[in-house]
């Protein structure tokens, strides 16, 4: 009975807020977008290669078997290469028109 009573003051009431989510840019909104589909994809086409790669390995000599995996494998360093162009096309964009596509200005290092 001590202890129902003190567990009954111990209980405490936590609420919390509402969360809303407010767009006040839509520029930001599509660099959002952006930069997490070239991340997803550019996952998804390594994920790709490495299944190719396993599908290399255990195929045993097979040839339609390591045919098949080499066809994994070319379009997934093809998936990656679309990728990366889209990657530069989109940073050159963004350094000769001054907007934010990804993220934001990339810096890059500076020499000694």
């Amino acid at each position: 009975m001590l202890l129902s009573s003190v567990f009954a003051q111990a209980q405490l009431e936590i609420k919390q807020p509402e969360k809303q989510i407010k767009i006040s840019d839509v520029g930001q909104l599509i660099s959002a977008v952006v930069g997490t589909l070239l991340i997803v994809s550019a996952l998804l086409a390594f994920l790709y290669l490495i299944l190719g790669g396993i599908k290399w390995i255990t195929s045993g000599g097979d040839k339609a078997g390591m045919e098949e995996a080499r066809n994994k494998i070319t379009h997934a360093i093809v998936g990656l290469i679309i990728v990366g162009a889209a990657w530069a096309i989109m940073t050159l964009v963004q350094n000769f028109l001054g907007v934010t596509i990804i993220g934001g200005q990339m810096e890059l290092p500076q020499p000694f």
